[in-house]
């Protein structure tokens, strides 16, 4: 694993940072201009993937503009660098809770980034989104759309 200041693993800090802080300018201002950030299991209400560092900054802050869920912490399960220096591994889960009740929420996922000259050029977020959608309420608004298409 490389030392907690290499730049992927700093990059990763500072991602678990927009994250908790639901800054959609923190977390864009990471990404390349270029970027590709995928999100290859189910979440509903976001798109499979985002092209470009302006598109996943808009996504993100419609989402987090109507979102219930105040994350609070990234607890990091494991992290793994890969023999490619550029790719890190990270497998954590995102604890907060819903702003609206209090009642607490943990989302288990793993996030694939891949760093160079200190951006973010490529993602792929396996988050379980139908764990956040049931978390926050939506699960039946969500299979209802699902099986209407």
């Amino acid at each position: 694993m490389g030392t907690p200041d290499s730049e992927p693993q700093a990059i990763l800090r500072r991602y678990q940072q927009a994250m908790i802080d639901k800054s959609a300018d923190d977390l864009a201002e990471l990404y390349a201009a270029d970027t590709v950030h995928e999100l290859p299991f189910l979440f509903p209400g976001m798109p499979d993937r985002f092209e470009g560092r302006e598109r996943l900054r808009a996504a993100y802050r419609a989402a987090w503009a109507v979102s219930d869920a105040q994350p609070q912490e990234v607890c990091e399960v494991a992290v793994h660098s890969c023999a490619d220096g550029e790719v890190l591994v990270v497998e954590q889960v995102v604890r907060g809770v819903l702003r609206s009740t209090g009642q607490p929420f943990e989302f288990p996922g793993v996030l694939v980034l891949r760093v160079r000259d200190g951006e973010i050029v490529h993602a792929r977020d396996y988050m379980d989104g139908l764990g956040i959608a049931h978390a926050l309420g939506r699960l039946p608004v969500v299979v209802k759309a699902l099986t209407q298409r």
